[in-house]
Protein backbone atom coordinates (compact mmCIF):
# COMPACT_ATOMS: atom_id res chain seq x y z
CA UNK A 1 0.00 0.00 0.00
CA UNK A 2 1.70 3.01 -1.18
CA UNK A 3 -0.91 5.73 0.66
CA UNK A 4 -3.73 5.64 3.63
CA UNK A 5 -5.47 8.80 3.91
CA UNK A 6 -6.79 9.26 7.46
CA UNK A 7 -9.86 11.52 8.44
CA UNK A 8 -11.59 12.01 11.94
CA UNK A 9 -15.37 12.79 11.47
CA UNK A 10 -17.42 14.63 13.98
CA UNK A 11 -20.88 15.45 12.70
CA UNK A 12 -19.70 15.89 8.98
CA UNK A 13 -22.88 13.57 7.20
CA UNK A 14 -22.99 16.06 4.82
CA UNK A 15 -19.22 16.37 3.60
CA UNK A 16 -18.33 12.68 3.72
CA UNK A 17 -19.76 11.74 0.75
CA UNK A 18 -17.69 14.74 -1.33
CA UNK A 19 -14.63 13.81 1.00
CA UNK A 20 -14.33 10.45 -0.18
CA UNK A 21 -14.89 11.63 -3.92
CA UNK A 22 -12.09 14.65 -3.90
CA UNK A 23 -9.80 12.08 -2.43
CA UNK A 24 -10.45 9.52 -4.86
CA UNK A 25 -10.10 11.48 -7.34
CA UNK A 26 -6.25 12.71 -6.08
CA UNK A 27 -5.13 9.63 -5.52
CA UNK A 28 -6.05 7.98 -9.17
CA UNK A 29 -4.52 11.39 -10.36
CA UNK A 30 -1.18 9.93 -8.79
CA UNK A 31 -2.04 6.44 -10.05
CA UNK A 32 -1.27 4.80 -6.68
CA UNK A 33 -2.49 2.22 -4.52
CA UNK A 34 -4.25 3.80 -1.59
CA UNK A 35 -6.72 3.75 1.10
CA UNK A 36 -9.06 5.95 2.81
CA UNK A 37 -9.35 5.40 7.05
CA UNK A 38 -12.65 7.45 8.63
CA UNK A 39 -13.20 7.29 12.29
CA UNK A 40 -16.21 8.18 13.38
CA UNK A 41 -16.31 9.76 16.64
CA UNK A 42 -19.24 9.85 18.57
CA UNK A 43 -21.35 12.01 16.11
CA UNK A 44 -24.82 12.85 17.14
CA UNK A 45 -26.03 13.15 12.95
CA UNK A 46 -26.04 10.09 10.82
CA UNK A 47 -22.02 10.49 10.00
CA UNK A 48 -21.86 6.58 10.68
CA UNK A 49 -24.09 5.53 8.44
CA UNK A 50 -22.81 7.66 5.16
CA UNK A 51 -19.17 6.09 6.16
CA UNK A 52 -20.92 2.59 6.15
CA UNK A 53 -22.54 3.64 2.52
CA UNK A 54 -19.04 4.59 1.79
CA UNK A 55 -17.78 1.17 2.91
CA UNK A 56 -19.92 -0.77 1.07
CA UNK A 57 -19.56 1.52 -2.35
CA UNK A 58 -15.53 1.34 -2.28
CA UNK A 59 -13.67 -1.73 -0.11
CA UNK A 60 -10.92 0.92 -0.49
CA UNK A 61 -12.79 2.80 2.53
CA UNK A 62 -12.60 2.15 6.05
CA UNK A 63 -14.60 2.78 8.51
CA UNK A 64 -13.85 3.33 12.30
CA UNK A 65 -16.62 3.83 14.90
CA UNK A 66 -15.89 5.17 18.63
CA UNK A 67 -18.23 4.05 21.28
CA UNK A 68 -18.50 7.55 22.35
CA UNK A 69 -16.94 11.21 21.37
CA UNK A 70 -13.49 10.51 22.20
CA UNK A 71 -11.64 13.74 20.31
CA UNK A 72 -10.66 14.50 17.41
CA UNK A 73 -6.86 13.72 17.92
CA UNK A 74 -7.56 10.56 19.59
CA UNK A 75 -9.84 9.18 16.06
CA UNK A 76 -6.75 10.73 14.32
CA UNK A 77 -4.20 8.37 16.19
CA UNK A 78 -6.79 5.53 15.75
CA UNK A 79 -6.86 6.06 12.13
CA UNK A 80 -2.88 6.34 12.36
CA UNK A 81 -2.71 2.72 14.30
CA UNK A 82 -5.36 0.85 11.17
CA UNK A 83 -3.16 2.50 8.33
CA UNK A 84 -1.10 0.09 5.85
CA UNK A 85 0.49 2.92 3.78
CA UNK A 86 4.23 4.06 3.08
CA UNK A 87 2.83 7.73 3.21
CA UNK A 88 -0.04 8.52 5.53
CA UNK A 89 -2.22 11.60 4.69
CA UNK A 90 -4.46 13.15 7.86
CA UNK A 91 -6.84 15.85 6.79
CA UNK A 92 -9.84 17.17 8.48
CA UNK A 93 -13.08 15.98 6.97
CA UNK A 94 -14.88 19.37 6.75
CA UNK A 95 -12.90 20.49 3.31
CA UNK A 96 -11.68 23.21 4.95
CA UNK A 97 -8.25 21.86 3.14
CA UNK A 98 -8.73 20.62 0.10
CA UNK A 99 -8.01 17.09 -1.29
CA UNK A 100 -7.01 17.93 -4.48
CA UNK A 101 -3.33 19.18 -2.52
CA UNK A 102 -2.87 16.03 -1.50
CA UNK A 103 -1.14 15.76 -5.22
CA UNK A 104 0.93 18.39 -4.29
CA UNK A 105 1.75 17.00 -1.03
CA UNK A 106 2.76 13.65 -2.15
CA UNK A 107 4.89 15.13 -4.88
CA UNK A 108 6.63 17.54 -2.65
CA UNK A 109 7.40 14.45 -0.28
CA UNK A 110 9.03 12.23 -2.34
CA UNK A 111 11.68 15.05 -2.56
CA UNK A 112 13.31 13.72 0.15
CA UNK A 113 11.22 15.20 3.24
CA UNK A 114 9.76 12.86 6.31
CA UNK A 115 6.75 15.24 6.83
CA UNK A 116 5.22 17.73 4.31
CA UNK A 117 2.88 20.69 6.20
CA UNK A 118 0.37 22.23 4.31
CA UNK A 119 0.44 26.03 5.26
CA UNK A 120 -2.34 27.50 5.33
CA UNK A 121 -1.08 31.71 4.22
CA UNK A 122 -4.79 33.13 4.45
CA UNK A 123 -7.29 31.09 6.89
CA UNK A 124 -11.05 31.17 5.83
CA UNK A 125 -11.88 30.97 9.29
CA UNK A 126 -13.64 34.10 11.43
CA UNK A 127 -11.96 36.72 13.31
CA UNK A 128 -12.40 35.79 16.29
CA UNK A 129 -11.50 31.97 15.51
CA UNK A 130 -8.13 33.25 13.69
CA UNK A 131 -7.28 35.30 17.08
CA UNK A 132 -8.27 32.43 19.23
CA UNK A 133 -6.08 30.08 17.29
CA UNK A 134 -2.77 32.41 17.30
CA UNK A 135 -3.48 33.28 21.27
CA UNK A 136 -3.33 29.28 21.73
CA UNK A 137 0.15 28.89 19.33
CA UNK A 138 1.66 31.65 21.31
CA UNK A 139 1.49 30.64 24.47
CA UNK A 140 1.55 26.84 23.90
CA UNK A 141 4.90 27.53 22.25
CA UNK A 142 6.45 29.48 24.72
CA UNK A 143 4.94 27.14 27.41
CA UNK A 144 6.05 23.81 25.92
CA UNK A 145 9.17 25.89 24.60
CA UNK A 146 8.34 24.43 20.87
CA UNK A 147 7.71 26.17 17.58
CA UNK A 148 4.12 25.50 16.94
CA UNK A 149 3.19 27.76 13.81
CA UNK A 150 -0.83 28.48 13.78
CA UNK A 151 -0.71 28.26 10.28
CA UNK A 152 -0.32 24.61 10.55
CA UNK A 153 -2.61 22.20 11.79
CA UNK A 154 -2.84 18.37 11.00
CA UNK A 155 -2.96 18.56 7.38
CA UNK A 156 -0.18 16.96 6.01
CA UNK A 157 1.82 13.82 4.93
CA UNK A 158 3.58 11.62 6.77
CA UNK A 159 6.20 9.15 6.31
CA UNK A 160 5.26 5.57 7.26
CA UNK A 161 8.39 6.39 9.82
CA UNK A 162 7.08 9.45 11.06
CA UNK A 163 3.82 7.51 11.91
CA UNK A 164 5.21 4.64 14.08
CA UNK A 165 7.42 7.13 15.65
CA UNK A 166 4.68 8.87 17.11
CA UNK A 167 2.50 5.72 17.54
CA UNK A 168 5.32 4.53 20.21
CA UNK A 169 4.05 7.77 22.59
CA UNK A 170 2.33 6.84 25.42
CA UNK A 171 1.06 10.38 25.95
CA UNK A 172 -2.21 10.05 27.74
CA UNK A 173 -3.30 13.63 26.17
CA UNK A 174 -3.06 13.14 21.77
CA UNK A 175 -2.46 16.38 20.11
CA UNK A 176 -0.85 15.07 17.06
CA UNK A 177 0.86 18.30 15.88
CA UNK A 178 2.45 18.70 18.77
CA UNK A 179 3.42 15.06 18.52
CA UNK A 180 4.66 15.33 15.07
CA UNK A 181 6.74 18.18 15.80
CA UNK A 182 8.59 16.23 18.90
CA UNK A 183 9.67 13.29 17.24
CA UNK A 184 11.60 15.25 14.21
CA UNK A 185 12.95 14.32 10.83
CA UNK A 186 13.32 16.31 7.95
CA UNK A 187 10.06 18.63 7.66
CA UNK A 188 9.17 20.90 4.75
CA UNK A 189 6.14 23.02 4.65
CA UNK A 190 3.93 24.04 1.61
CA UNK A 191 1.64 26.49 1.06
CA UNK A 192 -2.11 26.18 0.19
CA UNK A 193 -4.92 27.51 -0.46
CA UNK A 194 -7.59 27.10 2.97
CA UNK A 195 -11.64 26.65 2.04
CA UNK A 196 -14.46 27.42 4.00
CA UNK A 197 -15.79 24.77 6.47
CA UNK A 198 -18.66 22.87 4.54
CA UNK A 199 -19.83 21.82 8.04
CA UNK A 200 -20.47 25.66 9.34
CA UNK A 201 -20.08 26.24 12.97
CA UNK A 202 -17.06 24.88 14.21
CA UNK A 203 -17.28 21.98 16.42
CA UNK A 204 -14.68 24.04 18.87
CA UNK A 205 -16.60 26.31 20.81
CA UNK A 206 -14.43 28.45 23.12
CA UNK A 207 -15.01 26.73 26.37
CA UNK A 208 -13.36 23.90 24.23
CA UNK A 209 -10.64 25.62 22.86
CA UNK A 210 -9.56 27.13 26.48
CA UNK A 211 -10.20 23.50 28.07
CA UNK A 212 -7.96 21.48 24.74
CA UNK A 213 -5.48 24.66 25.37
CA UNK A 214 -4.94 24.03 28.84
CA UNK A 215 -4.94 19.71 28.79
CA UNK A 216 -2.47 19.76 26.12
CA UNK A 217 -0.63 22.21 28.27
CA UNK A 218 -0.84 19.81 31.24
CA UNK A 219 0.52 16.81 29.11
CA UNK A 220 3.18 18.45 26.97
CA UNK A 221 5.15 20.08 29.50
CA UNK A 222 6.04 20.65 33.04
CA UNK A 223 6.85 24.67 32.54
CA UNK A 224 3.92 26.12 34.85
CA UNK A 225 5.31 24.24 37.76
CA UNK A 226 8.75 26.07 36.51
CA UNK A 227 6.92 29.48 36.19
CA UNK A 228 5.06 29.17 39.45
CA UNK A 229 8.44 28.01 41.31
CA UNK A 230 9.95 30.84 39.84
CA UNK A 231 6.89 33.04 40.83
CA UNK A 232 7.11 31.85 44.65
CA UNK A 233 10.71 32.34 44.70
CA UNK A 234 10.39 36.12 43.35
CA UNK A 235 7.55 36.80 45.70
CA UNK A 236 9.94 34.96 48.63
CA UNK A 237 12.34 37.82 47.62
CA UNK A 238 10.88 41.23 47.64
CA UNK A 239 9.01 39.50 50.95
CA UNK A 240 12.35 39.46 52.74
CA UNK A 241 13.59 42.78 51.11
CA UNK A 242 10.79 44.39 52.59
CA UNK A 243 10.89 42.81 56.03
CA UNK A 244 14.98 44.18 55.71
CA UNK A 245 14.09 47.56 54.66
CA UNK A 246 10.93 48.04 57.67
CA UNK A 247 13.53 46.64 60.14
CA UNK A 248 16.02 49.79 58.81
CA UNK A 249 12.94 51.97 59.46
CA UNK A 250 11.88 50.82 62.63
CA UNK A 251 16.04 51.37 63.80
CA UNK A 252 15.47 54.75 62.36
CA UNK A 253 12.50 55.28 64.59
CA UNK A 254 11.01 56.69 60.51
CA UNK A 255 8.07 53.30 60.74
CA UNK A 256 5.30 54.66 60.39
CA UNK A 257 1.64 51.63 61.14
CA UNK A 258 0.84 50.08 58.25
CA UNK A 259 -2.59 50.54 57.02
CA UNK A 260 -5.28 48.20 56.88
CA UNK A 261 -5.85 47.83 53.42
CA UNK A 262 -2.42 47.05 52.76
CA UNK A 263 -2.14 44.35 55.32
CA UNK A 264 -5.30 42.64 53.38
CA UNK A 265 -4.18 42.75 49.96
CA UNK A 266 -1.10 41.14 51.27
CA UNK A 267 -2.82 38.17 52.99
CA UNK A 268 -5.25 37.95 49.73
CA UNK A 269 -2.50 38.08 47.10
CA UNK A 270 -0.26 35.68 49.45
CA UNK A 271 -3.25 33.26 50.00
CA UNK A 272 -4.76 33.49 46.56
CA UNK A 273 -1.11 32.55 44.85
CA UNK A 274 -0.61 29.46 47.59
CA UNK A 275 -4.61 27.90 46.40
CA UNK A 276 -3.39 28.35 42.60
CA UNK A 277 0.31 26.73 42.67
CA UNK A 278 -1.56 23.98 44.75
CA UNK A 279 -4.06 24.08 42.32
CA UNK A 280 -1.94 23.27 39.52
CA UNK A 281 0.16 20.53 41.15
CA UNK A 282 -3.46 19.25 41.64
CA UNK A 283 -4.10 19.36 38.14
CA UNK A 284 -0.72 17.55 37.51
CA UNK A 285 -1.31 14.67 40.09
CA UNK A 286 -4.45 14.36 38.68
CA UNK A 287 -3.12 13.43 35.04
CA UNK A 288 -0.05 11.55 36.44
CA UNK A 289 -3.52 9.40 38.27
CA UNK A 290 -5.02 9.10 35.06
CA UNK A 291 -1.74 7.93 33.30
CA UNK A 292 -1.27 5.48 36.33
CA UNK A 293 -5.02 3.89 35.85
CA UNK A 294 -3.56 3.40 31.73
CA UNK A 295 -7.37 3.31 30.28
CA UNK A 296 -7.46 3.09 26.69
CA UNK A 297 -7.69 6.36 25.32
CA UNK A 298 -10.41 5.67 22.61
CA UNK A 299 -12.64 2.22 22.05
CA UNK A 300 -13.47 1.41 18.93
CA UNK A 301 -17.15 -0.10 18.67
CA UNK A 302 -17.22 -0.80 15.09
CA UNK A 303 -15.08 -1.25 12.38
CA UNK A 304 -15.54 -1.94 8.47
CA UNK A 305 -12.64 -3.29 7.07
CA UNK A 306 -11.71 -4.90 3.84
CA UNK A 307 -11.91 -8.96 4.14
CA UNK A 308 -7.69 -9.18 3.50
CA UNK A 309 -7.74 -6.50 7.15
CA UNK A 310 -9.53 -9.01 9.19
Amino acid sequence: MELSIVSPVYQSAGSIGALVREITKSCKALEVEFEIILVEDGSRDNSWTMIEKECARDPRVIGLKFSRNFGQHNAIMAGLSYSSGDWVVVIDCDLQDSPDQIVNLYNEARKGYDVVLALREKRRDNYLKRLTSKLFYKCFSYLTDTDQDPRVANFGIYSKLVINSVLQMKDKIKYFPAMVNWVGFKTKKLPILHSTSQRGKSSYGILKLILLAFNITIGFSDKPLRLFALSGFLASFVSISLAFIYLLLALMGKLTVSGFATLSISIFMSTGMIIMVLGVIGLYLGKTFDSVKDRPTYIIQKAITPPFRQ
